[in-house]
């Protein structure tokens, strides 16, 4: 079978585990980077081994040897760019969030049925070794009906600034950038219930706290120690309609002593620890086990994360295997996470249809 022609558009950070990914997938060939930065554009192309480069994703788009595209951009433009690259006949890997409202997220889902085209969302956590093994367990009904979740994603430092720190570009704060992930990944794990209400909480009270000393952490390229206008920190109740709650925190920035990243899940016949590492709680003759699976990656592996998801993007592109992310799941996501949003603007639970 032929190799797959690819695309990317965005050549910030995020961009460099997806080309890395591609780079080294026998399946692929890179075809051609686009941002708005054409030196940016250059020297990853350069990097990677790309034959074109473009400042304009729609002379991409236009270029008929390119089969399928992944979106690293900003969020307000993931769903224009989808849109476009559908409707050019193109098969899409989207950056998550799928884009920041839910008519938007309408929009996309309407361009995919229309167009017969593949959109996969970037929900990496789904592909994590950890994660893959333990569906195997829920799979086989060990744990039983998943009925709670609670994950907490915590950073005492760390917001990125720049577009990250910019609401008109971003959608939001921690709550879009890291919560969309851990939401999504107990989500998924508990089955992907249909959502019933959310009740949540935002907080702007310590800003991107620039006077630290002594302690790095990532910053965006763009970054602006004096623009920031994004929440500091999250939190949510989100019922669904058979009856199962997640709870979830997050933050970009937090008086905590440490950063914390944890994900469990609760059932009927066990639980689990997704992160910080994998654990499967259960019981036998009347005993209590924590059973700890032998894996090369008991936590989330970044790279290797993308290069799975990617790997899975180009099989179905290929027509080996079918998406696990889907459109329908963005739609969803973006109900929780703008429900959340409005539930703290207006200070009352929201409730779906």
């Amino acid at each position: 079978m032929s190799k797959v022609k690819v695309g990317v558009i965005g050549a910030g950070s995020i961009s460099n585990v997806h080309l890395t990914a591609y780079a080294a997938n026998p399946d692929v060939e890179l075809v051609a980077v686009c941002d708005l930065n054409a030196e940016r554009a250059g020297n990853k192309a350069e990097q990677y081994g790309a034959a074109k480069t473009y400042t304009d994703y729609r002379e991409l788009l236009a270029d008929p040897e390119i089969e399928a595209v992944s979106v690293c951009t900003w969020n307000n433009t993931h769903a224009d760019i989808s849109i476009a690259a559908l409707e050019a006949g193109k098969h899409v890997l989207c950056e998550k969030p799928l884009c920041k409202t839910v008519a938007e997220a309408e929009r996309v889902r309407e361009a995919v049925r229309r167009t017969g085209k593949l959109l996969q969302i970037g929900y990496v956590r789904r592909f994590g070794q950890n994660v893959q093994t333990l569906r195997k367990f829920i799979d086989a009904g060990e744990l039983g009906e998943i009925y709670y979740a609670k994950a907490s994603c915590l950073r005492r430092l760390g917001n990125p600034g720049g577009w990250f720190a910019d609401s008109e570009r971003s959608g939001g704060g921690p709550l879009i950038d890291l919560g969309v992930h851990v939401i999504d990944l107990c989500w998924y794990m508990m089955g992907k219930p249909k959502v019933k209400s959310v009740s949540g909480n935002t907080y702007r009270k310590l800003s991107n706290r620039a006077h630290i000393e002594n302690l790095s952490f990532y910053k965006a390229a763009d970054y602006n120690a004096e623009l920031n206008d994004v929440e500091d920190l999250a939190n949510a109740l989100i019922r669904f309609e058979n009856g199962a709650s997640l709870f979830v925190d997050v933050s970009f920035t937090l008086h905590a002593k440490k950063d914390e990243l944890s994900v469990k899940i609760y059932g009927e016949n066990g639980g689990a620890e997704i992160e910080p590492e994998l654990h499967i709680i259960t019981e036998k003759h009347q005993t209590i086990l924590n059973v700890t699976p032998q894996i090369d990656q008991p936590t989330f592996n970044f790279q290797a994360g993308f290069d799975a998801e990617i790997a899975h993007f180009v099989q179905c592109c290929q027509g080996k295997a079918e998406v696990l992310s889907p459109v329908e799941d963005g739609v969803e996501m973006l109900k929780i996470l703008c429900g959340i949003y409005e539930s703290a603007a207006e200070g009352k639970e929201i409730h779906f249809a």
